[in-house]
């Protein structure tokens, strides 16, 4: 079965206008692809994050004169952020200045130096884990989220691709399918994934989950099982990865600020976990019938391992 490969910055449902993002989206989002963009793009998403009121009342080429770019860079950046144009991007910022305004905290910083107090460290660690949760919730596409549940609920066999931190995740939504009576399997063997993804047909999903949305092992496996017919979804930090281009569906997570202490591959596990339980749960809704009995049985099944033996007289 053979698919057009989509546009890199499709949304993941074969084209068309990303729908623009809700206020409380916009930093999350920002934060997400800053990455991948240009250092002058950059410069205008940071700005926009940093002071939504101020930005709100700027023209287009005052905000162009602000960050010492071109208007139609500001303009381009509106576009990737998900707006059709610089005059939504206003109404959004407006809408996140309000909001900023009716009496939320102020940020934190949660770099974590070699000399903090370990208080500081459960503090700072604690906040970027509260941070990435609530940035991933807000700009996670529940139309995606939806339709991949629907794919998984009804698959036949569920192949899912992640090495590193990501291969953590993998299996952990993998054992969650398993209790619910669904057959899936984690690959973070490169080959192994790629010849169990040749198997694969439609009916049959595979997941591939990489923060980086690059890296070459996941990315192969899922190429074979898109081509090979499978309904393919990927998990990623960046939706402008090359990962995405073989994604029937892109689920896209957030990830507190890298610091030298707490590499990427570490912090982008939280966002992770978030949606591996958004499709679980979502999957078992889907599924009650049996699903609960299934849940039920593996509980059993593991009981006597998690009683207290009794001591001899």
């Amino acid at each position: 079965m053979t698919r057009e490969v989509k546009e890199i910055f499709g949304n993941g449902s074969g084209g068309g206008t990303p729908s623009p993002p809700v206020p409380a989206a916009l930093a999350a989002k920002v934060r997400t692809l800053a990455p991948s963009m240009t250092r002058s793009m950059q410069r205008v998403a940071e700005a926009v994050a940093d002071d939504p009121a101020g930005c709100a009342a700027l023209t287009v080429t005052g905000l162009a004169e602000l960050t010492g770019t071109s208007e139609a860079t500001v303009v381009r950046t509106a576009r990737l952020l998900g707006y059709p144009g610089y005059r939504d991007l206003r109404l959004a910022l407006a809408g996140l200045a309000a909001q900023q305004q009716s009496g939320r905290a102020p940020a934190i910083t949660t770099d974590i130096a070699v000399d903090d107090p370990i208080a500081d460290v459960v503090a700072k660690l604690a906040y970027d884990e509260q941070q990435t949760l609530a940035d991933t919730a807000a700009g996670l596409d529940t139309v995606q989220l939806a339709a991949a549940v629907t794919a998984l609920a009804g698959a036949r066999r569920t192949d899912v691709y992640g090495v590193g931190a990501s291969g953590l995740v993998a299996q952990d939504l993998t054992q969650k399918l398993l209790r619910i009576g669904l057959m899936a399997h984690a690959h973070s063997d490169p080959h192994l994934a790629v010849t169990n993804a040749v198997q694969l047909r439609s009916g049959d999903v595979a997941i591939a989950i990489t923060h980086s949305g690059s890296t070459g092992d996941v990315i192969e496996p899922l190429r074979v099982a898109f081509e090979h017919g499978a309904t393919t979804v990927a998990v990623t930090g960046r939706p402008d990865g090359p990962v995405t281009q073989y994604a029937d569906h892109v689920l896209t997570t957030s990830t507190a600020r890298e610091s030298e202490l707490r590499p990427a591959a570490m912090s982008s596990r939280t966002g992770q976990l978030l949606v591996v339980d958004c499709l679980f749960v979502g999957v078992a809704q889907r599924t009650y019938e049996s699903a609960a009995p299934s849940l039920a049985a593996s509980y059993e099944a593991l009981a006597h391992r998690h009683r207290v033996p009794r001591k001899s007289p």
